[in-house]
C-alpha cells in the first residue's frame, strides 16, 4: 500500500476494523435514551459522515485525473453533521470549508434536495452547480439558508454576528424585508487556527460588546479544532483557556470524536443560545485526516506516529462504535451502509466531471454585479410626517446650506422612506458624528436605527454585511477614509463577492458613508488627510460615488441608497471632508459653494455627469476637491487664454462611462484630468488610459494629480496636492502645446 495515500490506509483502516470487530471505544459513553433523539436520525448523521469521506476520498482521485479542482476535504470533521441534524434550516449558517458532513445532513430537511450531486459540480467547477454556477467550490444554498464561502479563514465571522443581531432587532422593528424567522439563529462554524485571526476576535468581541449593554446576539460559533492550521500546531488548550472565560460569552465543550456527546453538547448549546438570544462558542475537538488539502504532505512537517494516531482517532471509526453499542446497527449493515456509500459518491462524481464549465469572460463576469432583488421603493415620506420629524429644520430646508448640513438633511428624509434602513458607525448617535453629519438624527429614529458601534471598522463593514442577509438596508459611517483600510478585507473579500459566488441568489447591499480625503486645514495629518482610493478601484461592482457639493451629494445619496434597495448593490459613497463646511467659492463670503436642499425625488443617475460651461478650448475633468479647486481656477484660465473652457464633475467613479464621457467632451482636444488622489493608482490614471485607447490620436492629455506621497501635517499639508494656482499653471501649459 502506498504510505503517501493517506485516503487509501484510512479506508482500509475503516474496513479492517469492521472486519475484525475492533473499535475504539468512546469517551463520556452517552445512551441514545439520554439524547432525546431517534435511532434512525443517528443512522442518518453516520450515513452523512460516510458520504463525506467518500467524497473526499473520490475528489482525491479525480483531481489526480485533472477532473476536480481544491480538494480541501472534511475528513476528521465528520461530526459536524450533527449540527446539520440538530440545527433546523431556517437558522443561517456560515459554514467552514470543512462542512461537507453539514451541508449533507441538512440538506435531508429539506425534500428533493441532491446534495452529492450539487457538491459534486462544485466540486468539478460545472457551470451547473446551483449555488457558485462554476465559480468556485463551496458549500452554499439558497433553499438551506447557507450562503457560499470560498477558502474561509475567518472573514465570515464578523457579518455572522451581525446577522445575528439582525435577527431579534427586524422583530422590535417590524420590517418588512426580513428574512429569517424571528426565534432563528445563527450558525458559525471554523477552525482552531482561524480562531486567532483579527477577522474572528473582532467577531467575538463585537457580539460580547453588543451583549454587554443588553442587545440581542443568537449566535453559535463553532470552533472545530482539529489542532494544526496547515502545517502550525495550535498550542494544547489553547482555544479552551482563551475561550472558556469569555465574559458575556457561553462557552461549551464536546468531544468530535463521540457522536453521541456532541449531540448532547449540540442540543443544550441550542437550547441556551435560542432562549437567551445571547453568544455561545461551542468548542468541538476532533482531528484532521488526509493533510489541509489535496495537494498538502502531512509527512512534510509532520512525524508518521504523529500521522497513524490521527488516523487511530478517526470519528468514523468512534461513530461505528456507538452505533455498535447501542445496537442500532449491525457489522454488516454498517458495511453495507459504507459501500452503499462508496459506489453513490462514485456514479454521481463520475457523473458531475462530464457536465460543462464555464469558459467565457462574459460567464464569468454575469453575476459580480446584482440587479431586481427588489421591484419597488419605498413611498416618499408624507410632508406631515417629515415636518415632525425635522422639526424646526424643516423651515430651513429652503435656505442654502453647505455639504454637511444638506447632507444630514437627506438621511433624515431616506430613514422616513426606507423603514429597514439602519445608521451606526463610532459616534454617529447622541455625538452625530465627528462632523455632525448625523446630527439629531438618533432623536429622531431612536436608538433602534442609530446607534454607535465598537470603534472597529472590520466590525462595522462585516456588521453590515450581516445585516443585509436579513433585509435591512445597512448605512455604517467609516469615520475617516484612512480608517477603511483596517476592514477592507471585509469589503473585497466578502461583500461583494457574495453575489459573483451566488449567482446573485445572495446580496449584500449598503451605502457605506466614508469621510475622506485631504485639504483640510490644521488637522489630522495623514490618518486624517488620506488621498487615495486606489482600493475601491480593485474591487468589482461596487459603486464609487464622490460629490463636489452638498445638492449632488443629496442627489447622489439618494441614487445610491436606491440602487442598494432595489438592485442588492454596494455602494462607496466618500465625502470630502474639506468640502462639508465649504459656505464660498471665489472669495469670502461669495456663499457660491451654498445650495438649495433638492426637492423629494431628484436624483443624479449613477454615471451621470455635471458641466460647468461649454467652452471647447480646454476641458477639465474632476471631481470632489479637484471639482472645487478646478473651479477656483476657472476664471483665472479663461481670462488668460481669452477663450471659454469646460469643466466636468465626473461625480461617479465607478464606473465611468467613457463613451458618455466623450460625447460630453465634445469638440474640445485638450484634456486636463485634475485628481487629488495620488498620482499611482488614482481613478485619474485609469481614466487617462481609457480616454487614449478609445480616441487616440485625438486628444492632447494631461493628468495633474497629486504626488506619491503621505499626507503631511502642518504648514506644508496641501503641498503635495493639486490647488486652483497648479491647475491654472498646468491648464495653460497645455493649452500653449501646440
Amino acid at each position: 500500500m502506498n504510505q503517501f495515500n493517506r485516503a487509501e490506509i484510512i479506508d482500509n483502516n475503516f474496513l479492517e476494523s469492521l472486519k475484525s470487530n475492533s473499535f475504539p471505544k468512546n469517551e463520556q459513553p452517552s445512551t441514545i435514551n439520554d439524547l432525546k433523539i431517534k435511532a434512525n436520525e443517528i443512522v442518518s448523521i453516520f450515513e452523512s459522515q460516510v458520504f463525506s469521506r467518500h467524497i473526499d476520498i473520490k475528489a482525491r482521485e479525480l483531481k489526480d485525473k485533472g477532473q476536480c479542482f481544491y480538494t480541501i476535504g472534511s475528513s476528521g470533521h465528520e461530526s459536524n453533521a450533527v449540527f446539520g441534524n440538530v440545527f433546523p434550516f431556517s437558522d443561517i449558517a456560515f459554514l467552514h470549508y470543512r462542512s461537507g458532513p453539514f451541508f449533507i445532513e441538512r440538506s435531508k430537511q429539506l425534500f428533493g434536495s441532491t446534495p452529492l450531486y450539487d457538491m459534486a459540480l462544485s466540486f468539478m467547477a460545472s457551470s451547473e452547480d446551483p449555488i457558485s454556477g462554476g465559480r468556485h467550490k463551496v458549500l452554499g444554498s439558497k433553499p438551506l439558508n447557507i450562503p457560499p464561502q470560498t477558502s474561509t479563514i475567518a472573514s465570515h465571522i464578523p457579518k455572522a454576528v451581525g446577522t445575528a443581531f439582525s435577527i431579534d432587532r427586524a422583530k422590535d422593528l417590524r420590517i418588512k424585508e426580513k428574512e429569517l424567522k424571528s426565534n432563528s439563529i445563527v450558525i458559525c462554524s471554523f477552525g482552531d487556527a482561524s480562531a486567532n485571526h483579527a477577522s474572528a476576535l473582532t467577531g467575538f468581541n463585537t457580539s460580547r460588546w453588543v451583549r454587554s449593554i443588553g442587545g440581542k446576539v443568537p449566535i453559535i460559533f463553532i470552533c472545530e479544532d482539529n489542532g494544526v492550521g496547515i502545517s502550525v500546531p495550535t498550542p494544547n488548550d489553547w482555544i479552551k483557556n482563551t475561550y472558556s472565560k469569555q465574559e458575556h460569552l457561553k462557552y461549551f465543550s464536546c468531544n468530535g470524536l463521540n457522536i453521541l456527546d456532541t449531540i448532547r453538547v449540540s442540543k443544550m448549546a441550542e437550547e441556551y443560545c435560542r432562549s437567551n438570544r445571547a453568544p455561545v462558542f461551542l468548542h468541538m475537538k476532533t482531528v484532521r485526516l488526509m493533510g489541509h488539502a489535496g495537494s498538502d504532505i502531512e509527512s512534510s512537517y509532520l512525524e508518521i506516529d504523529h500521522i497513524e494516531e490521527a488516523e487511530r482517532r478517526d470519528p468514523l471509526l468512534y461513530s461505528a462504535s456507538a452505533l455498535l453499542e447501542n445496537n442500532i446497527l449491525s457489522s454488516e449493515e454498517i458495511l453495507n451502509l459504507y459501500e452503499h456509500a462508496r459506489k453513490k459518491v462514485d456514479y454521481v462524481f463520475d457523473k458531475a466531471a462530464t457536465k460543462p464549465r464555464l469558459s467565457k469572460a462574459t460567464d464569468v463576469m454575469k453575476s459580480i454585479v446584482p440587479s431586481n432583488i427588489r421591484k419597488d421603493l419605498p413611498d416618499s415620506p408624507l410632508e406631515k410626517k417629515r415636518s415632525e420629524i425635522f422639526g424646526k429644520e424643516y423651515k430651513r430646508l429652503s435656505r442654502p446650506a453647505h455639504m454637511a448640513k444638506l447632507i444630514n438633511y437627506a438621511l433624515s428624509d431616506i430613514m422616513l422612506q426606507y423603514k429597514n434602513g439602519l445608521i451606526f458607525g463610532e459616534d454617529v448617535a447622541k455625538k452625530g458624528g465627528v462632523y455632525h453629519v448625523t446630527s439629531g438624527l438618533y432623536e429622531q429614529f431612536s436608538i433602534r436605527r442609530v446607534f454607535n458601534s465598537p470603534l472597529d471598522e472590520t466590525s462595522i463593514i462585516g456588521f453590515a454585511a450581516g445585516l443585509a442577509h436579513n433585509g435591512f438596508l445597512p448605512i455604517p459611517e467609516i469615520q475617516f477614509l484612512a480608517y477603511f483600510h483596517n476592514a477592507e478585507d471585509q469589503l473585497r473579500g466578502e461583500a461583494a463577492t457574495l453575489s459573483f459566488f451566488s449567482q446573485s441568489q445572495y446580496t449584500n447591499p449598503m451605502v457605506i458613508r466614508i469621510a475622506g480625503l485631504a485639504y483640510q486645514k490644521g488637522f489630522g495629518g495623514h490618518f486624517h488627510n488620506d488621498n487615495s482610493l486606489a482600493i475601491f478601484r480593485d474591487i468589482p461592482g461596487v459603486i464609487v460615488a464622490c460629490p463636489s457639493n452638498g445638492a449632488d451629494a443629496v442627489k447622489m445619496l439618494r441614487t445610491a441608497v436606491e440602487h442598494a434597495y432595489k438592485n442588492g448593490r454596494i455602494v462607496v459613497f466618500i465625502e470630502p471632508i474639506a468640502l462639508y463646511m465649504t459656505k464660498d467659492l471665489h472669495e469670502a463670503k461669495d456663499n457660491k459653494w451654498c445650495f438649495n436642499y433638492p426637492e423629494l425625488g431628484e436624483i443624479l443617475e449613477i454615471g451621470k455627469f455635471i458641466h460647468y460651461g461649454d467652452g471647447d478650448a480646454l476641458t477639465i475633468i474632476s471631481y470632489g476637491n479637484g471639482l472645487y479647486h478646478s473651479l477656483k481656477a476657472q476664471p483665472v484660465i479663461e481670462k488668460k487664454i481669452k477663450k471659454k473652457i469646460k469643466i466636468i464633475d465626473l461625480c461617479w467613479l465607478s464606473d465611468i462611462n467613457v463613451e458618455q464621457l466623450i460625447t460630453e467632451i465634445g469638440s474640445s482636444n485638450k484634456i486636463l484630468i485634475v485628481d487629488e488622489c495620488r498620482r499611482s493608482g488614482s481613478y485619474g490614471e485609469g481614466l487617462m488610459s481609457s480616454l487614449y485607447s478609445k480616441m487616440k490620436n485625438r486628444y492632447d492629455i494631461n493628468l495633474h494629480a497629486a504626488e506619491d506621497s503621505f499626507i503631511p501635517l502642518g504648514d506644508a499639508a496641501t503641498s503635495t496636492l493639486p490647488n486652483s494656482k497648479t491647475i491654472t499653471f498646468e491648464a495653460l501649459k497645455l493649452y500653449e502645446n501646440a
